[in-house]
């Protein structure tokens, strides 16, 4: 089961609207595009699922040994600044940047793009998609980002004003200056 887009162009939700929606529909994972599009993801299968996971406690671990910043789950939709409510696999935000929102900010869909993101393309997406995602996101401030792509065994390197480096799985991925002394093995695909 592929993603459900939504064209709502003549319906333009406002923040708050979208925000209420996402409530209401605890059950469905939405997300919004820069361009007004709802987007109803699909749920993941259990190898997606536990890769996902194993991301967020590299990066947690991580995190929590160096106290840097702040690392979400797929769950934590944002709302961008150039526009787009969009929900990563992993996600991480420095220290400062998370503290200068407000409390209230903090509690809803914070708006703010995350310095580092992961997406992890599932049997189910279409590549393309998941790029155009990663674009809303350099559009917005992202710092690095990572496409990991089991099925063509590649990940893609996003970083701000750079082209994209391509990867072969396996590998390891450095944090860079973005998350120092992080790094990921990508050598546990089957």
């Amino acid at each position: 089961m592929t993603a459900v887009i939504l064209n709502l162009d003549t319906v333009n939700l406002s923040d708050e609207q979208f925000y209420r929606l996402c409530q209401v529909n605890q059950d469905w994972k939405l997300e919004r595009t820069a361009k007004g599009e709802l987007i109803v993801m699909p749920p993941v299968g259990g190898i997606s699922g536990n890769r996902e996971a194993d991301f967020i406690i590299d990066l947690g671990l991580w995190n929590r040994q160096t106290g840097l910043g702040k690392v979400f789950s797929s769950s934590t939709i944002f709302r961008l600044p150039n526009g787009g409510d969009r929900s990563p696999d992993a996600a991480w935000i420095s220290l400062p940047r998370w503290q200068a929102l407000s409390r209230e900010e903090q509690e809803k869909f914070p708006p703010i793009c995350p310095d580092f993101v992961i997406e992890l393309r599932s049997r189910t997406d279409l590549v393309e998609d998941i790029q155009g995602k990663i674009q809303e996101y350099l559009n917005s401030g992202l710092q690095l980002g990572w496409l990991i792509n089991p099925q063509q065994q590649q990940v893609e390197i996003y970083r701000l004003l750079q082209p994209v480096e391509i990867k072969e799985l396996p590998t390891e991925l450095s944090g860079e200056e973005v998350l120092p002394g992080f790094s990921l093995s990508l050598s546990r695909f089957d």
